[in-house]
């Protein structure tokens, strides 16, 4: 299996197309510094994101969360080098507008709410996503929380904790079994 079957793979695996895959696939490029500078990954907002991604995918007794993954640091990586303009402007304008719909249901900032509430703000723009995504045309752009849970989930599947301790993992398989027996609530193969 050569290293574009593997990703694919991983995008069978979580569930659909991962945004900006195609552009890690071909080789990510360097931005442009016109857009690079529009940019503003603070420690707020790396913050802010690991924030999002831990409410997307808490940890649990059996698996570490976003956050041990480091999921901001990786969204930050990936878009900005690997996403196009369009999705550039989206993604850092996303950040605005989740904290806008937190304080138009809240009245508070994201980080400020309790973890329920989170949770269920993070739900109400899933399905907003969901919809707008069915329904856009190819020209339109994607939208901010679409491009944050694919992260979120390429991140985090692909990341070490992720792999090794929410996944079974073995680091050099032995033999190839093509029969294994499933049982109901075993974990997914990361390998």
């Amino acid at each position: 299996m050569n290293r574009r079957e593997a990703l694919s793979s991983v995008a069978v695996l979580l569930g659909g197309t991962i945004i900006g895959a195609e552009a890690f696939l071909s080789g990510c490029k360097l931005s442009d510094k016109k857009t690079a500078g529009t940019l503003d990954f603070s420690k707020e907002n790396i913050a802010f994101l690991d924030e999002v991604g831990e409410t997307i995918l808490p940890a649990t007794a059996s698996s570490p969360g976003a956050k041990e993954a480091r999921i901001g640091e990786f969204m930050k990586t990936i878009v900005t080098d690997c996403y196009e303009d369009g999705d550039h402007k989206t993604f850092m304008e996303g950040i605005g507008k989740l904290n806008e719909a937190s304080k138009a249901k809240y009245s508070k900032d994201f980080m400020e709410l309790a973890p329920t509430e989170k949770h269920d703000l993070l739900v109400i723009l899933d399905k907003e996503a969901k919809d707008y995504q069915k329904a856009k045309k190819a020209e339109d752009p994607n939208h901010y929380f679409h491009l944050m849970k694919q992260l979120t989930l390429w991140g985090f599947f692909t990341s070490e904790p992720g792999a090794t301790k929410a996944l079974r993992y073995i680091a050099v398989p032995g033999h190839y079994d093509g029969c294994v027996p499933y049982k109901k609530g075993d974990k997914a193969w990361a390998t």
